[in-house]
């Protein structure tokens, strides 16, 4: 039994180690060519795998043509909006779908599934022209306005609240609590690792999104990270080291709050989905 559960140990870390391997992989070729030269990114016969010598003019060149900073600011603004609408609002319509009984709530509940069930690339002419009409293309309001009511947030923090007992619903009701009190003193804690698991996963959705802030902020003072690195290649041949470059500058501050909130994230992640 023991040198049956030593190979079946060995095997399963065997698989995770390539596992991980080929998923890390391309971020390491990202890195690894955004130091060589185009010759040397394109060259097949002989194909090189490092470069000659480290080249930091692909980073200077990419820091030149954008402004990182702005990109920055227009990113994160997105992200810290999405996740705040996301939360307050969310919240507030999964605690009434789970806790409050009143007409139609099985419908309108059916509809926020439904929803979800539809392609977001249906939303996006109806979205735009909402935006225009409001004169608000080009700005942080036209990047956050589809992010504004989630979904999602709703269903997941709908499956928290459910699982709180009654007992304690009841208890607050005895003791004089009104449908607010107990909703922000009571069942708001309770359902804090759904609460971090929309906040994460919103701020996840919000910064690989990239075909709304294309189409909806064409201009380069309201890009974020991920449309201003579509417009880097051009129509008939592709920088690949200086693109590489500025992919590593986008995904460095993700990075960075990952590494910083590696704990919360894998809490959330594992207690999201033991909950749907």
């Amino acid at each position: 039994m023991q040198t049956k559960s030593k190979v079946y140990l060995v095997v399963v870390h065997t698989l995770l180690i390539i596992g991980s391997s080929v998923m890390i992989w391309p971020f390491i070729w990202m890195i690894i060519t955004s130091f060589k030269t185009v010759t040397e990114a394109t060259a097949m016969n002989p194909f090189r795998f490092f470069p000659s010598q480290l080249r930091f003019e692909n980073y200077q060149g990419v820091i030149e043509q954008f402004n990182f900073l702005k990109l920055y600011f227009n990113t994160f603004s997105m992200i810290a909006i999405n996740v705040l609408c996301a939360i307050v609002f969310s919240s507030m319509a999964a605690f009434a779908f789970a806790r409050l009984e009143f007409p139609g709530r099985d419908f309108c509940f059916g509809i926020v599934l439904f929803q979800m069930m539809i392609p977001t690339q249906i939303f996006i002419v109806p979205q735009y022209l909402m935006v225009d009409k409001l004169g608000a293309r080009n700005t942080i309001f036209a990047l956050v306005f589809p992010g504004l009511v989630s979904a999602f947030g709703t269903f997941l923090l709908r499956q928290f609240f459910k699982m709180i007992p009654k007992e304690l619903e009841y208890s607050a009701r005895i003791d004089g609590c009104n449908i607010g009190q107990m909703f922000v003193r009571i069942m708001l804690p309770l359902v804090k690792p759904g609460l971090v698991a929309l906040a994460i996963f919103t701020a996840l959705f919000a910064f690989k999104n990239l075909m709304w802030p294309l189409i909806i902020n064409p201009s380069p003072d309201a890009a974020t990270l991920s449309s201003a690195l579509s417009k880097i290649q051009s129509a008939y041949s592709v920088n690949y080291p200086r693109l590489m470059a500025a992919s590593v500058l986008a995904v460095c501050p993700m990075l960075i709050l990952y590494f910083v909130f590696q704990k919360q994230f894998m809490e959330s992640v594992v207690t999201s989905g033991l909950t749907m």
